[in-house]
């Protein structure tokens, strides 16, 4: 049901703003022009062909399904921009209107000067995309060397490898995967974390193209471990969950495992498990009752709110996703005005924080303004 007033509501939204950004184009256009019906026709196609693949992907060839799908994750990222132009356009006609200041050229060809510059927005939006498009395929290697005040029974250092907001599914699909997979095991992992988000939502995508295979080809000395993120609650939990364990990778919900009695891994429930499937997760007070706190804690929390909570309870290192920086420029303003930390790394007390921009996208396959990445953390121990 969560997954479902969702989509409605998504869908809702985005149809909205598409409407706005249709008449506006429409106005640009010539009256009585052939270019019009088919600008109208095309346009509803595209901006409509989200909301279908996910409607209809039960029901339709995968292969058309997801052709949809495609062309309506780029239209999200069109739609922005094509917004920013328009509002843009609009202000500057505002302004004109109570201060005039267009030129007689302008004036006297006002038509074609509306015509010529959709032509040109349309051009330069097409190009953004191609360049988010290639941008979002090519992670960067971040690396960080931090030391805890801690010893690790003998241990000097641990190689951590991080990868949140994979998002596996009809975008990130199998191809991709095995890319990612190939980048992670050539930075030859004591430890692979998946903070959240390791699934998009739906399965079936996940299944049809046998993604877990790639999973299963992970190398990590000590192992693969995962928590949850909100999209593994709005898709299913327990079914995400499930599908992932089977593709060995643990899970931790709410729990901890210690390894090689020198440290422990902790995996919080998603701070999102309440409101899509009437979930709940534990304090961090209560799952920190139950550690050694001796020996250095690493935390898995998907998204980054509260995190004074892990300096005060005494965990030495906080891994977090989720909010992909933004994307798309500009949302990463309104991502930095939510949260403490939108991207990067922070120290609190003797607690040490990052949040990654993730590898993965959601909705379109473009990223503007950051990069994807696969987090590389070189941890020290005390000797």
């Amino acid at each position: 049901m969560g997954r479902i007033i969702f989509y409605v509501i998504f869908s809702s939204i985005l149809n909205l703003l598409s409407l706005y950004i249709f008449i506006r184009g429409l106005q640009s256009l010539p009256s009585n022009s052939i270019v019009k019906y088919t600008y109208a026709v095309v346009f509803w196609i595209i901006a409509l062909s989200f909301m279908a693949g996910q409607l209809l992907e039960n029901v339709l060839p995968p292969s058309i399904a997801h052709f949809f799908i495609w062309i309506g994750s780029f239209w999200i990222a069109a739609m922005l921009y094509f917004l920013i132009a328009v509002v843009s356009l609009d202000l500057i006609r505002l302004v004109n209107h109570f201060l005039p200041f267009f030129p007689a050229f302008l004036k006297d060809h006002y038509s074609k000067a509306k015509y010529v510059t959709s032509a040109v927005t349309v051009g330069f939006v097409c190009l953004l995309l191609l360049g988010g498009y290639v941008n979002s395929v090519i992670p960067r290697i971040k690396k960080l060397n931090l030391t805890v005040a801690k010893k690790a029974s003998g241990m000097k250092s641990l190689n951590i490898v991080a990868v949140t907001d994979i998002h596996l599914g009809v975008i990130v699909g199998r191809s991709r995967v095995d890319s990612i997979v190939n980048k992670i095991n050539s930075l030859n992992p004591d430890l692979v974390l998946l903070p959240g988000d390791i699934v998009d939502s739906d399965l079936a995508p996940v299944i049809r193209q046998n993604i877990g295979d790639a999973l299963k080809n992970l190398k990590s000395r000590y192992g693969i471990f995962g928590a949850t993120g909100n999209h593994e609650h709005i898709g299913g939990v327990e079914k995400a969950c499930a599908y992932l364990t089977e593709h060995n990778i643990v899970m931790l919900r709410d729990q901890s495992v210690k390894i090689g009695n020198s440290f422990y891994i902790m995996g919080r429930e998603d701070f999102s498990a309440g409101r899509f499937d009437g979930g709940s997760r534990k304090p961090l007070s209560a799952l920190m009752a139950a550690v050694d706190k001796k020996y250095p804690v690493i935390l898995m929390d998907h998204q980054p709110f509260g995190l004074e909570e892990a300096a005060k309870q005494g965990a030495d290192l906080q891994i977090s996703g989720h909010t992909h920086y933004g994307q798309l420029w500009p949302l990463n303003y309104i991502v930095k005005s939510v949260y403490e930390l939108p991207w990067g790394y922070k120290k609190i007390g003797d607690t040490y924080y990052y949040v990654s921009s993730g590898v993965g996208t959601w909705g379109p396959p473009v990223r503007i303004g950051n990069h994807p990445e696969i987090l590389q953390i070189r941890l020290n121990f005390k000797e």
